[in-house]
Order: C-alpha cells, then sequence, then structure tokens
C-alpha cells in the first residue's frame, strides 16, 4: 500500500485530503509543518508528499529541498492558494512532480496523486532490474549463449549509450520488451522511468490522449488536465510494443514528436518539450507494412535507425537447456520451494516441438512443471501434456499413448496448430502460408475458414 504525507497548516485541509486519499486506498498521514513531516520521514519514508506552500516555519519549497537531500525518490506535490508562474517554475526545478492551484477539484487531485505514484513505481522497478543486471551477460530472462544471442548482446552493448532509436522485430514471446530494458537499463537514461506501452491494448479513439494527455474541458469527461505517457517518461526511455497497430492518424503525431522533441496535449495550443528515448517493437513484416501503405515510411524511417531482431526459439534451440534451468531456479524461488534438478530426457521432449509461443511458452510450461514435480525431479512426462494439447511435436502427433487417442482430436489439432505457424511465418500472406504448407490457396481459405482463423 503506498504511503502520503500531508503537510498543511490548515486542520481542515490537512483532514479533508486525509479523508480523500484513505478512501482511495491509501495509507496517509498528517504533519502541521515542516518539521514535524521530517519527523515522519525519518520514522517511515512516504511514496509520496503533499505540501502547502506558505507554512509557518518553513515553505513548501523549503520543505521540497529538505526532502530531495534526504530521499530523492520521494515525488513531492504543492498545493497553493497564492500561484504564479514563478513559484510553479522553482518548484519544478527543485523536483516537484507537480504544482497544483486552489480551489482545486477532487478528480485532479486523484488523478495527479495516482500518476505521481506510478512514475514512482517505475522508477523503483527501473532501479531493481538494474541492480538484478549489473554484471550479468544473460540480460535477465534474455538468457541464451548461441551464436544469434550473442549477437544480439553485442548489439545491445553498442547501442544502449546512444540517443538512437531502435526497432526491435520478432515473433511473439521472443522477448522483444526484454531487449528494451536493457537497453534503458544499460543507458544513460537508467535512472528514469522505463514506459512500457501495448499500443494494440489501447482504442484508437483514446490513443492520442493516453500519449500526449489533455487540458480540462478537451473533450467531454475531461474535468482536470492530465499528462500523457511521454511526458511521464520525460528523460527516460518510451517502449511503443506492437507499434504497426497505431492508427495512421496518431502515426503523424507520433512522427511530430520525434522531429520536434515536443508534444502537444489534447485541447491545448502550446508545446511542451520531452526528452524521450524510443524503442519501438512489432511481430509484423514492417518493411512488407510499409509496402502496402499501412505504415508511413517517414515514420518507418525515424524508427528503423538501429534494429535489433530476435530469433524464434526453434532456430536456437541450444539454449532451451539453459533457459529451462534458469526458469526453474526463478519459479522455484519465487514459490520458496527448493529447485528441483531437471533430468536431461526432459529435454528430448523438445526435440521436435517448434515453439510457436517462443520463450514465453517455454517460461509457462516450467511454470507449470516445477508446481506438479512437488520438489521431485522433473521428466519428460512433466511436459507431454502439454505437447500434446498442441499437436504440434512428432511424439504426440504419432506416438501412442497407453490410453489411447481421439485421432480426430489430434489431426484437427495438428491441422490448426500448423495453420496459425504458416499464418506467422508469412506475416498473415495466405498464399505465401499455402506455399509453406504445399497447398492451394483455395484449400487454405476453407482450412482457415473450418478453423475460425479467416
Amino acid at each position: 500500500m503506498n504511503e502520503i504525507i500531508v503537510v498543511d497548516d490548515e486542520r481542515s485541509m490537512r483532514e479533508f485530503l486525509e479523508i480523500l486519499l484513505t478512501k482511495e486506498g491509501y495509507r496517509v498521514r498528517s504533519a502541521p509543518g515542516m518539521g514535524k513531516a521530517l519527523v515522519q520521514m525519518d520514522e517511515q519514508p512516504p511514496d509520496l508528499v503533499i505540501t502547502d506552500l506558505k507554512m509557518k516555519g518553513g515553505s513548501g519549497l523549503d520543505l521540497l529541498k529538505e526532502i530531495k537531500s534526504r530521499a530523492p525518490e520521494v515525488e513531492v506535490m504543492v498545493i497553493t492558494a497564492f500561484a504564479s508562474t514563478k513559484t510553479a517554475i522553482e518548484a519544478l526545478k527543485l523536483g516537484a512532480y507537480d504544482y497544483i492551484t486552489k480551489p482545486f477539484q477532487v478528480d485532479e487531485i486523484r488523478v495527479v496523486v495516482h500518476r505521481a505514484l506510478e512514475r514512482q513505481r517505475l522508477l523503483r522497478e527501473n532501479l531493481r532490474m538494474r541492480a538484478e543486471l549489473t554484471g550479468r551477460y544473460d540480460y535477465g530472462d534474455l538468457v541464451g549463449r548461441s551464436a544469434r544471442m550473442q549477437a544480439v548482446y553485442r548489439l545491445i552493448e553498442q547501442v544502449a549509450p546512444t540517443r538512437s532509436n531502435v526497432l526491435v522485430t520478432g515473433e511473439s514471446g521472443t522477448g522483444k520488451e526484454l531487449v528494451a530494458r536493457a537497453l534503458h537499463l544499460r543507458g544513460p537514461r537508467a535512472e528514469a522511468a522505463f514506459v512500457p506501452i501495448d499500443c494494440a491494448s489501447i482504442p484508437a479513439q483514446l490513443m492520442e490522449s493516453e500519449l500526449f494527455g489533455y487540458v480540462k474541458g478537451a473533450f467531454t469527461g475531461a474535468t482536470t488536465n492530465r499528462q500523457g505517457l511521454f511526458e511521464l517518461a520525460d528523460s527516460g526511455t518510451v517502449f511503443l510494443d506492437e507499434i504497426a497497430e497505431i492508427p495512421t492518424s496518431i502515426q503523424v503525431k507520433l512522427l511530430r514528436v520525434l522531429q520536434e522533441r515536443s508534444i502537444k496535449r489534447l485541447g491545448e495550443g502550446r508545446d511542451r518539450p520531452v526528452d524521450v528515448r524510443l524503442v519501438a517493437a512489432t511481430n509484423r513484416d514492417i518493411d512488407e507494412e510499409v509496402r502496402r501503405g499501412n505504415f508511413r515510411e517517414d515514420l518507418f524511417f525515424r524508427l528503423n535507425v538501429i534494429r535489433i531482431h530476435l530469433p524464434p526459439l526453434r532456430e536456437r534451440r541450444e539454449d532451451i537447456p539453459a533457459l529451462t534451468r534458469y526458469f526453474v531456479k526463478k519459479v522455484a524461488g519465487q514459490e520458496g520451494q527448493a529447485e528441483p534438478i531437471v533430468l536431461t530426457e526432459a529435454f528430448e521432449a523438445f526435440s521436435s516441438y517448434d515453439f510457436p509461443g517462443n520463450v514465453r511458452e517455454l517460461q509457462n510450461m516450467v511454470e507449470r512443471a516445477v508446481a506438479l514435480c512437488g520438489g521431485r525431479p522433473i521428466g519428460p512426462e512433466v511436459f507431454e501434456q502439454h505437447l500434446r494439447q498442441t499437436g504440434s511435436s512428432r511424439m504426440a502427433a504419432t506416438d501412442l499413448p497407453a490410453e489411447g487417442v481421439d485421432l480426430e482430436d489430434v489431426l484437427v489439432s495438428v491441422e490448426r496448430r500448423l495453420l496459425e505457424q504458416a499464418l506467422r511465418r508469412s506475416n498473415g500472406i495466405k498464399k505465401e502460408a499455402a506455399r509453406l504448407l504445399g497447398i492451394s490457396f483455395r484449400s487454405i481459405r476453407y482450412r482457415l475458414l473450418k478453423h475460425g482463423l479467416e
């Protein structure tokens, strides 16, 4: 639970904010001035301090300076009835997260507090990841000693210290966000925020306001000003996952952000400078998307300064044992269990399996195996149920289990899985998928419709 200290010499304001923020689910303490607030900070550092500007025994700016000297990770919001551009700029320069003028809307406080705590969570997560990655050569979950992965690691080391935009490509589950995090944590922006954005999960009509923010009155329901995710990442890194899903109208605005290094909140006339490094990722054939006109060529050139391609797991099978052991150790540690041994025979179960879900699928398989083994050695039988269900391994398709099989179900499962793999490898181009499967275009259309994949 997040902890907040409210500092104000007006008792009514302290009580109002205590009640409001407690209802929002935060643990709230209050202090009538700077001295008491610092005592409370020493007893238990909070996540956020909300302070009035004009107070007896030390102003809000004095308290802000002291907080940042003692605990720079604590976020500070300044609230005042005496607004001026000079004091606002001074507070922001001293490290305040935001500056709010009385009288304020309740929703405005809610939104700014939420954003401040989200920013702090991201910063703390970055520091944790940085500590985990220091001195390691496997880059977190990017485990592997294959030549393909060694090339990826070398490119990360070369590119991380630069300001260049990076485009990460590869199938789903290969670890594109892990590459983005490694670039951030090994570069000069590591102490600032890393903000991941899943472009596919944001509705098109909300994307502009999510990315760039909005001002009060910009649309129905906009009752307060709101920072966008680009402002939240200022001085840090923005990771745009599934970049090919961004609508053309937003692509134009994103191009402007990269060119001008500024954003414009929805409904606002002025530009706001932002200093972010952009890492984008896609599992599509982005070059083909550009050729088809689905993705702007000028934006593509801005993003594709450096390209890092992650190979699918089936193309680096020599990394499977190391990845399996790594995930076993990680999952067992998280569950507080002793680390079980992985028998060599377990890896033979994977010999003809393509891992359509890549590293993410292997991790899920390992989590299930650790849960089922009860500390006993992990053998091939723990993985065989998953492999039979996918219908993709030679073992599951051709070996007859003692209990028998439903042949029709197996054949349907195999056909569907192969169709899905062909579509992934051809980036959705049905003609190419038909060629990979050795069937006609008419036949693949029929089969896709039968499996609900059309």
